[in-house]
Protein backbone atom coordinates (compact mmCIF):
# COMPACT_ATOMS: atom_id res chain seq x y z
CA UNK A 1 0.00 0.00 0.00
CA UNK A 2 1.46 3.18 -0.82
CA UNK A 3 2.63 5.73 1.96
CA UNK A 4 0.50 8.27 3.08
CA UNK A 5 2.42 10.66 3.19
CA UNK A 6 4.00 10.08 -0.95
CA UNK A 7 2.00 10.59 -3.52
CA UNK A 8 0.60 7.45 -5.15
CA UNK A 9 0.84 9.06 -8.50
CA UNK A 10 4.34 8.15 -8.58
CA UNK A 11 4.52 4.90 -6.94
CA UNK A 12 3.65 2.85 -10.02
CA UNK A 13 4.94 5.12 -12.59
CA UNK A 14 8.70 3.23 -13.36
CA UNK A 15 6.20 0.54 -14.47
CA UNK A 16 4.54 2.62 -17.12
CA UNK A 17 5.00 1.50 -20.52
CA UNK A 18 7.38 3.74 -22.90
CA UNK A 19 5.01 6.80 -24.61
CA UNK A 20 4.41 5.57 -27.76
CA UNK A 21 5.41 8.26 -30.90
CA UNK A 22 3.41 11.61 -30.34
CA UNK A 23 2.82 14.20 -33.17
CA UNK A 24 1.51 17.21 -31.12
CA UNK A 25 0.21 18.94 -34.26
CA UNK A 26 -2.19 21.60 -33.14
CA UNK A 27 -2.62 21.13 -29.28
CA UNK A 28 -3.13 23.88 -27.71
CA UNK A 29 -1.32 25.56 -24.51
CA UNK A 30 -1.76 23.34 -21.67
CA UNK A 31 -4.13 25.56 -19.78
CA UNK A 32 -6.58 25.96 -22.68
CA UNK A 33 -6.31 22.21 -23.83
CA UNK A 34 -7.16 21.15 -19.79
CA UNK A 35 -10.19 24.07 -20.10
CA UNK A 36 -11.79 22.27 -23.41
CA UNK A 37 -11.01 18.58 -22.53
CA UNK A 38 -12.74 19.23 -19.13
CA UNK A 39 -15.89 21.17 -20.74
CA UNK A 40 -16.07 18.42 -23.00
CA UNK A 41 -16.67 16.01 -20.88
CA UNK A 42 -19.46 18.17 -18.77
CA UNK A 43 -21.29 18.13 -21.88
CA UNK A 44 -20.76 14.48 -23.00
CA UNK A 45 -21.33 13.45 -19.78
CA UNK A 46 -24.82 15.21 -19.31
CA UNK A 47 -25.85 13.33 -22.09
CA UNK A 48 -26.45 9.96 -19.74
CA UNK A 49 -28.72 12.08 -17.54
CA UNK A 50 -30.82 14.20 -19.70
CA UNK A 51 -33.94 11.55 -19.51
CA UNK A 52 -34.20 11.44 -15.73
CA UNK A 53 -36.06 15.72 -15.58
CA UNK A 54 -37.97 15.55 -18.27
CA UNK A 55 -39.33 12.13 -17.97
CA UNK A 56 -43.25 13.84 -16.68
CA UNK A 57 -42.34 15.84 -20.39
CA UNK A 58 -42.11 12.95 -22.38
CA UNK A 59 -44.80 11.13 -20.61
CA UNK A 60 -47.51 13.87 -21.68
CA UNK A 61 -46.37 13.88 -25.38
CA UNK A 62 -46.70 9.96 -25.55
CA UNK A 63 -49.97 10.20 -23.85
CA UNK A 64 -48.30 7.47 -20.76
CA UNK A 65 -47.77 8.27 -17.39
CA UNK A 66 -44.24 9.14 -16.19
CA UNK A 67 -44.03 5.34 -13.72
CA UNK A 68 -44.40 3.81 -17.33
CA UNK A 69 -41.48 5.82 -18.44
CA UNK A 70 -39.18 5.69 -15.43
CA UNK A 71 -37.61 2.70 -17.18
CA UNK A 72 -35.88 4.75 -20.09
CA UNK A 73 -33.22 6.27 -17.55
CA UNK A 74 -32.33 3.00 -16.84
CA UNK A 75 -32.16 1.90 -20.25
CA UNK A 76 -28.97 5.06 -20.58
CA UNK A 77 -27.42 3.92 -17.50
CA UNK A 78 -27.36 0.06 -19.12
CA UNK A 79 -25.76 1.82 -22.53
CA UNK A 80 -23.11 3.82 -20.26
CA UNK A 81 -22.24 0.31 -18.94
CA UNK A 82 -21.76 -1.42 -22.06
CA UNK A 83 -20.11 1.68 -23.85
CA UNK A 84 -17.80 1.48 -20.87
CA UNK A 85 -16.64 -2.40 -21.11
CA UNK A 86 -16.22 -1.94 -25.08
CA UNK A 87 -14.96 1.35 -26.05
CA UNK A 88 -13.17 2.80 -22.89
CA UNK A 89 -10.51 0.09 -23.49
CA UNK A 90 -9.82 1.24 -26.82
CA UNK A 91 -7.81 4.24 -25.28
CA UNK A 92 -4.80 1.67 -25.08
CA UNK A 93 -5.42 0.76 -28.86
CA UNK A 94 -7.06 3.10 -31.19
CA UNK A 95 -6.07 6.25 -32.40
CA UNK A 96 -7.94 8.26 -29.72
CA UNK A 97 -8.37 11.13 -31.89
CA UNK A 98 -10.48 9.26 -34.51
CA UNK A 99 -12.05 7.23 -31.93
CA UNK A 100 -13.25 10.74 -30.20
CA UNK A 101 -14.55 11.76 -33.57
CA UNK A 102 -16.44 8.95 -34.32
CA UNK A 103 -18.04 8.67 -31.34
CA UNK A 104 -19.15 11.90 -30.77
CA UNK A 105 -20.73 11.72 -34.53
CA UNK A 106 -22.55 8.45 -33.05
CA UNK A 107 -23.73 10.31 -29.77
CA UNK A 108 -24.62 13.44 -31.92
CA UNK A 109 -26.99 11.53 -34.52
CA UNK A 110 -28.56 9.22 -31.55
CA UNK A 111 -29.43 11.91 -29.77
CA UNK A 112 -31.07 13.91 -32.59
CA UNK A 113 -33.35 10.73 -33.32
CA UNK A 114 -34.21 10.76 -29.45
CA UNK A 115 -35.30 14.13 -30.47
CA UNK A 116 -37.56 13.17 -33.17
CA UNK A 117 -38.60 9.87 -31.65
CA UNK A 118 -42.51 9.00 -32.10
CA UNK A 119 -42.56 7.30 -29.07
CA UNK A 120 -40.82 5.25 -26.04
CA UNK A 121 -39.27 2.58 -27.93
CA UNK A 122 -37.54 4.40 -30.72
CA UNK A 123 -36.57 6.93 -27.94
CA UNK A 124 -35.14 4.23 -25.76
CA UNK A 125 -33.22 2.76 -28.66
CA UNK A 126 -31.62 5.99 -29.47
CA UNK A 127 -31.12 6.71 -26.22
CA UNK A 128 -28.97 3.46 -25.54
CA UNK A 129 -26.93 3.91 -28.43
CA UNK A 130 -26.54 7.75 -27.61
CA UNK A 131 -25.00 6.52 -23.99
CA UNK A 132 -23.33 3.90 -24.88
CA UNK A 133 -20.78 6.18 -27.37
CA UNK A 134 -21.28 9.19 -24.81
CA UNK A 135 -17.59 7.34 -22.91
CA UNK A 136 -15.46 10.11 -24.05
CA UNK A 137 -14.53 11.44 -20.61
CA UNK A 138 -13.46 7.94 -19.80
CA UNK A 139 -11.00 8.36 -22.91
CA UNK A 140 -10.01 11.52 -22.04
CA UNK A 141 -8.91 11.23 -18.29
CA UNK A 142 -6.25 8.74 -19.23
CA UNK A 143 -4.89 10.99 -21.87
CA UNK A 144 -4.65 13.85 -19.03
CA UNK A 145 -3.04 11.81 -16.56
CA UNK A 146 -0.34 10.74 -19.19
CA UNK A 147 0.55 13.90 -20.17
CA UNK A 148 0.35 15.30 -16.95
CA UNK A 149 3.76 16.14 -14.60
CA UNK A 150 4.01 13.92 -12.05
CA UNK A 151 3.53 16.17 -9.56
CA UNK A 152 0.82 17.92 -10.69
CA UNK A 153 -1.07 14.79 -12.38
CA UNK A 154 -4.42 14.58 -9.60
CA UNK A 155 -5.22 18.05 -10.26
CA UNK A 156 -5.11 17.50 -13.94
CA UNK A 157 -6.89 14.45 -13.17
CA UNK A 158 -9.36 16.52 -10.55
CA UNK A 159 -10.26 19.04 -13.23
CA UNK A 160 -11.61 16.90 -15.85
CA UNK A 161 -13.76 15.15 -12.99
CA UNK A 162 -15.06 18.46 -12.08
CA UNK A 163 -16.34 19.32 -15.74
CA UNK A 164 -17.84 15.75 -15.55
CA UNK A 165 -19.83 16.52 -12.33
CA UNK A 166 -20.50 19.66 -13.39
CA UNK A 167 -22.39 18.56 -16.57
CA UNK A 168 -24.50 15.81 -14.38
CA UNK A 169 -26.01 18.59 -12.31
CA UNK A 170 -26.23 21.08 -15.38
CA UNK A 171 -28.62 17.92 -16.88
CA UNK A 172 -30.57 17.33 -13.80
CA UNK A 173 -31.32 21.29 -12.89
CA UNK A 174 -30.82 22.93 -16.07
CA UNK A 175 -32.44 19.82 -18.23
CA UNK A 176 -35.42 20.08 -16.47
CA UNK A 177 -35.90 24.20 -16.66
CA UNK A 178 -35.28 24.34 -20.41
CA UNK A 179 -37.61 21.48 -21.15
CA UNK A 180 -40.05 23.23 -19.15
CA UNK A 181 -39.33 26.16 -21.14
CA UNK A 182 -38.76 24.91 -24.47
CA UNK A 183 -39.99 21.10 -24.46
CA UNK A 184 -38.31 18.17 -24.53
CA UNK A 185 -37.34 17.57 -28.01
CA UNK A 186 -35.12 20.65 -27.91
CA UNK A 187 -33.45 19.80 -24.77
CA UNK A 188 -31.86 16.49 -26.62
CA UNK A 189 -31.54 18.83 -29.69
CA UNK A 190 -29.42 21.28 -27.94
CA UNK A 191 -27.62 18.63 -26.09
CA UNK A 192 -26.98 17.15 -30.02
CA UNK A 193 -25.35 20.31 -31.60
CA UNK A 194 -23.19 20.81 -28.32
CA UNK A 195 -22.15 17.07 -28.59
CA UNK A 196 -21.24 17.34 -32.49
CA UNK A 197 -19.51 21.05 -31.81
CA UNK A 198 -17.11 20.29 -28.57
CA UNK A 199 -16.32 16.69 -29.34
CA UNK A 200 -15.18 17.09 -32.58
CA UNK A 201 -13.44 20.19 -31.23
CA UNK A 202 -11.71 18.05 -28.84
CA UNK A 203 -10.75 15.40 -31.67
CA UNK A 204 -9.15 18.25 -33.64
CA UNK A 205 -6.95 19.24 -30.80
CA UNK A 206 -6.23 15.71 -29.43
CA UNK A 207 -2.23 14.65 -30.08
CA UNK A 208 -2.35 12.07 -33.06
CA UNK A 209 -0.44 8.62 -31.47
CA UNK A 210 0.22 5.52 -33.10
CA UNK A 211 -1.16 3.07 -30.61
CA UNK A 212 -0.01 -0.09 -29.75
CA UNK A 213 -0.45 -3.53 -32.18
CA UNK A 214 -3.05 -6.08 -30.86
CA UNK A 215 -6.79 -6.86 -31.12
CA UNK A 216 -9.32 -4.30 -30.88
CA UNK A 217 -10.77 -5.55 -28.04
CA UNK A 218 -7.79 -6.88 -26.33
CA UNK A 219 -8.32 -4.74 -23.34
CA UNK A 220 -11.35 -5.64 -22.50
CA UNK A 221 -10.59 -9.71 -22.77
CA UNK A 222 -7.49 -8.32 -20.01
CA UNK A 223 -9.17 -7.10 -17.70
CA UNK A 224 -9.67 -9.95 -15.01
CA UNK A 225 -5.98 -10.47 -15.37
CA UNK A 226 -4.90 -6.69 -14.97
CA UNK A 227 -6.82 -6.51 -11.95
CA UNK A 228 -5.30 -9.29 -10.15
CA UNK A 229 -1.90 -8.52 -11.51
CA UNK A 230 -2.46 -4.83 -9.69
CA UNK A 231 -3.36 -4.54 -6.01
CA UNK A 232 -3.22 -0.98 -6.38
CA UNK A 233 -5.88 -1.18 -8.92
CA UNK A 234 -8.13 -3.78 -7.11
CA UNK A 235 -8.43 -1.46 -4.02
CA UNK A 236 -9.19 1.62 -5.50
CA UNK A 237 -11.73 -0.11 -7.21
CA UNK A 238 -13.33 -1.77 -4.04
CA UNK A 239 -13.06 1.72 -2.38
CA UNK A 240 -14.75 3.51 -4.87
CA UNK A 241 -17.63 0.94 -5.54
CA UNK A 242 -18.62 1.36 -1.70
CA UNK A 243 -18.26 5.38 -1.86
CA UNK A 244 -20.48 5.24 -4.91
CA UNK A 245 -22.34 2.52 -3.52
CA UNK A 246 -22.90 4.95 -0.46
CA UNK A 247 -23.85 7.82 -2.06
CA UNK A 248 -26.47 6.33 -5.45
CA UNK A 249 -28.19 4.50 -2.20
CA UNK A 250 -28.54 7.81 -0.22
CA UNK A 251 -29.14 10.06 -3.46
CA UNK A 252 -31.58 8.16 -5.51
CA UNK A 253 -34.01 7.68 -2.68
CA UNK A 254 -33.62 10.90 -1.55
CA UNK A 255 -36.58 11.68 -3.72
CA UNK A 256 -38.43 9.37 -2.17
CA UNK A 257 -38.19 11.23 1.20
CA UNK A 258 -38.70 15.06 0.13
CA UNK A 259 -41.64 14.48 -1.75
CA UNK A 260 -43.28 12.13 0.84
CA UNK A 261 -45.43 13.07 3.50
CA UNK A 262 -42.82 14.14 6.14
CA UNK A 263 -41.46 17.08 3.68
CA UNK A 264 -44.39 16.90 0.95
CA UNK A 265 -42.49 19.08 -2.24
CA UNK A 266 -42.86 19.30 -5.26
CA UNK A 267 -40.73 17.06 -7.72
CA UNK A 268 -39.52 20.67 -9.44
CA UNK A 269 -38.41 21.74 -5.22
CA UNK A 270 -37.14 18.44 -4.57
CA UNK A 271 -34.91 18.21 -7.50
CA UNK A 272 -33.21 21.46 -7.00
CA UNK A 273 -31.17 19.63 -4.32
CA UNK A 274 -29.22 18.35 -7.23
CA UNK A 275 -27.62 21.81 -6.73
CA UNK A 276 -25.62 20.23 -3.83
CA UNK A 277 -24.00 18.43 -6.93
CA UNK A 278 -21.76 21.67 -7.17
CA UNK A 279 -20.29 20.79 -4.24
CA UNK A 280 -18.32 18.08 -6.09
CA UNK A 281 -17.22 20.09 -8.69
CA UNK A 282 -15.88 22.82 -5.92
CA UNK A 283 -14.07 20.40 -4.38
CA UNK A 284 -12.23 18.01 -7.13
CA UNK A 285 -9.44 21.17 -7.14
CA UNK A 286 -8.88 20.78 -3.86
CA UNK A 287 -8.96 17.39 -3.71
CA UNK A 288 -6.30 16.77 -6.83
CA UNK A 289 -4.25 19.19 -4.69
CA UNK A 290 -4.39 17.45 -1.77
CA UNK A 291 -3.56 13.74 -3.41
CA UNK A 292 -0.78 15.64 -5.27
CA UNK A 293 0.77 16.70 -1.99
CA UNK A 294 0.07 13.95 0.62
CA UNK A 295 -1.06 10.80 -1.60
CA UNK A 296 -3.99 8.92 -2.52
CA UNK A 297 -4.32 6.80 0.29
CA UNK A 298 -4.80 9.59 2.91
CA UNK A 299 -7.37 11.37 0.93
CA UNK A 300 -9.11 8.94 0.66
CA UNK A 301 -9.33 7.64 4.04
CA UNK A 302 -10.70 11.42 5.34
CA UNK A 303 -13.51 11.33 2.39
CA UNK A 304 -14.60 7.90 3.99
CA UNK A 305 -14.70 9.54 7.53
CA UNK A 306 -16.53 12.52 5.65
CA UNK A 307 -18.85 10.15 4.59
CA UNK A 308 -19.54 8.07 7.65
CA UNK A 309 -20.17 11.21 9.39
CA UNK A 310 -22.55 12.37 6.47
CA UNK A 311 -24.63 8.78 7.09
CA UNK A 312 -26.10 9.73 10.59
CA UNK A 313 -26.86 13.23 9.46
CA UNK A 314 -28.87 11.52 6.92
CA UNK A 315 -30.55 9.87 8.98
CA UNK A 316 -31.33 12.64 10.85
CA UNK A 317 -32.30 14.40 8.29
CA UNK A 318 -35.15 12.24 7.85
CA UNK A 319 -36.86 14.80 10.31
CA UNK A 320 -34.73 17.98 10.25
CA UNK A 321 -34.76 19.40 6.84
CA UNK A 322 -30.77 21.42 7.89
CA UNK A 323 -29.24 17.89 8.75
CA UNK A 324 -30.21 17.09 4.71
CA UNK A 325 -28.46 20.51 3.89
CA UNK A 326 -25.49 19.46 6.18
CA UNK A 327 -25.56 16.02 5.03
CA UNK A 328 -25.56 16.71 1.14
CA UNK A 329 -22.71 18.59 1.20
CA UNK A 330 -20.71 16.02 2.83
CA UNK A 331 -21.00 13.30 0.69
CA UNK A 332 -20.53 15.09 -2.16
CA UNK A 333 -16.94 16.46 -1.08
CA UNK A 334 -16.58 12.78 0.04
CA UNK A 335 -17.63 11.72 -3.12
CA UNK A 336 -15.50 13.42 -5.60
CA UNK A 337 -12.60 13.23 -2.90
CA UNK A 338 -12.35 10.09 -2.75
CA UNK A 339 -12.72 9.60 -6.81
CA UNK A 340 -9.64 11.67 -7.86
CA UNK A 341 -7.75 9.89 -5.43
CA UNK A 342 -8.51 6.28 -6.41
CA UNK A 343 -9.17 7.13 -10.32
CA UNK A 344 -5.18 8.80 -10.31
CA UNK A 345 -3.94 5.69 -8.20
CA UNK A 346 -5.52 3.43 -11.18
CA UNK A 347 -4.29 5.57 -14.01
CA UNK A 348 -1.07 5.18 -12.90
CA UNK A 349 -1.10 1.48 -11.49
CA UNK A 350 -0.82 -0.61 -14.78
CA UNK A 351 0.83 0.19 -18.07
CA UNK A 352 -2.68 0.38 -19.69
CA UNK A 353 -4.42 2.86 -18.67
CA UNK A 354 -7.15 2.93 -20.44
CA UNK A 355 -7.46 -0.73 -19.61
CA UNK A 356 -7.09 -0.18 -15.84
CA UNK A 357 -9.78 2.94 -16.13
CA UNK A 358 -12.41 0.80 -17.66
CA UNK A 359 -12.37 -1.66 -14.72
CA UNK A 360 -12.39 1.42 -12.20
CA UNK A 361 -15.02 2.84 -13.56
CA UNK A 362 -16.96 -0.24 -14.29
CA UNK A 363 -16.75 -1.22 -10.32
CA UNK A 364 -17.61 2.07 -9.39
CA UNK A 365 -20.84 1.90 -11.92
CA UNK A 366 -21.72 -1.63 -10.34
CA UNK A 367 -21.26 -1.30 -6.91
CA UNK A 368 -23.22 2.32 -7.40
CA UNK A 369 -26.07 -0.10 -8.94
CA UNK A 370 -26.62 -2.52 -6.96
CA UNK A 371 -26.69 -0.42 -3.66
CA UNK A 372 -29.53 1.56 -5.59
CA UNK A 373 -31.61 -1.77 -6.07
CA UNK A 374 -31.27 -2.27 -2.53
CA UNK A 375 -31.90 0.85 -1.01
CA UNK A 376 -35.43 1.29 -3.08
CA UNK A 377 -36.49 -2.07 -1.27
CA UNK A 378 -34.68 -1.22 2.22
CA UNK A 379 -36.94 2.36 1.61
CA UNK A 380 -40.20 0.05 0.88
CA UNK A 381 -39.47 -1.98 3.65
CA UNK A 382 -38.06 -0.30 6.45
CA UNK A 383 -38.36 3.63 4.99
CA UNK A 384 -35.65 6.21 5.10
CA UNK A 385 -33.71 4.81 8.20
CA UNK A 386 -33.16 1.60 5.79
CA UNK A 387 -31.98 3.57 3.02
CA UNK A 388 -29.19 5.06 5.63
CA UNK A 389 -28.85 1.15 6.60
CA UNK A 390 -27.73 0.25 3.24
CA UNK A 391 -25.65 3.68 2.55
CA UNK A 392 -23.43 2.71 5.91
CA UNK A 393 -22.69 -1.27 5.11
CA UNK A 394 -21.93 -0.39 1.55
CA UNK A 395 -19.25 2.02 3.34
CA UNK A 396 -18.15 -0.61 5.47
CA UNK A 397 -17.61 -3.03 2.64
CA UNK A 398 -15.66 -0.82 0.43
CA UNK A 399 -13.28 -0.15 3.37
CA UNK A 400 -13.30 -3.46 5.37
CA UNK A 401 -12.69 -6.17 2.05
CA UNK A 402 -9.46 -3.68 1.24
CA UNK A 403 -8.31 -3.44 5.13
CA UNK A 404 -8.25 -7.13 5.65
CA UNK A 405 -6.52 -7.62 2.10
CA UNK A 406 -3.40 -4.93 2.91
Amino acid sequence: MPSATTPSTTTTASRRAPAAPVRQGRTPAPGLFLTLLAVCSAVTAANIYLAAPLLSLMARDFGSAPSALAWIASVAQLGYAVGLLFFAPLGDSANRRRLVAGLTLVTALSLAASAAAPGAAALAVAMFVASAATVIPQLLVPLVAERAPAERRARHVAAVIAGLFTGIVAARVLGGLAGQAFGWRWVFAGAALLTLVLGLATAVVLPSQRRREGPLFAGLVALPSVLRRSPELWRACVRQAGMFGAWSALWTSLALLLTGPVYGLSTATAGLFGLFGLTASAVAPLAGGLVDRFGAARVVRSAYLLAAVSVPLFWLGGQVLGALFAAAVLIHAALVASHVANQTLALTATSTPATANTAYVVAGFAGGAAASALAGAAYSHFGWGGVCGVAGLWLVLGWGVTWSRR
